[in-house]
């Protein structure tokens, strides 16, 4: 599957659980849900993966934690917030770049409609 094919289905994903409990939970709460609707699609998926980072050729354990990586491929940051701010996006993007992966979907289910709450971040590598 290419990071397209896999970011199509966690939107989808996401609709399913956004349908289901709508917006005002916690985001560990939509993690597991997430985590529950990916699987079911057949899918590979971890949760609080670590991501180490590295400064000046020292492995620096920093507690980094990818909400959700899905098939290898694709980055998932899960947020229940009233908006989404510079930094959530930073966020990603920083993770992308540590993890050397090109594609990540930041996710917001604090909004009315979910289809608002998606946005498509891609590492240029």
């Amino acid at each position: 599957m290419s990071e397209n094919d896999v970011a199509y289905d966690v939107r989808g994903a996401a609709f399913k659980v956004h349908t289901a409990w709508g917006p005002g939970l916690l985001e560990s709460v939509y993690e597991a849900a997430m985590a529950h609707e990916i699987r079911k699609q057949g899918l590979l998926v971890a949760t609080q993966v670590g991501l180490p980072a590295y400064y000046d050729a020292v492995k620096l354990e920093l507690g980094f934690r990818l909400d959700l990586l899905v098939e290898d491929k694709v980055i998932v940051e899960i947020k229940s917030v009233e908006s989404l701010l510079d930094v959530h996006y930073r966020q990603l993007l920083t993770y992308l770049r540590l993890s050397k992966r090109k594609l990540g979907l930041l996710i917001n289910f604090n909004v009315p409609h979910v289809k608002d709450g998606i946005v498509r971040l891609a590492n240029g590598l």
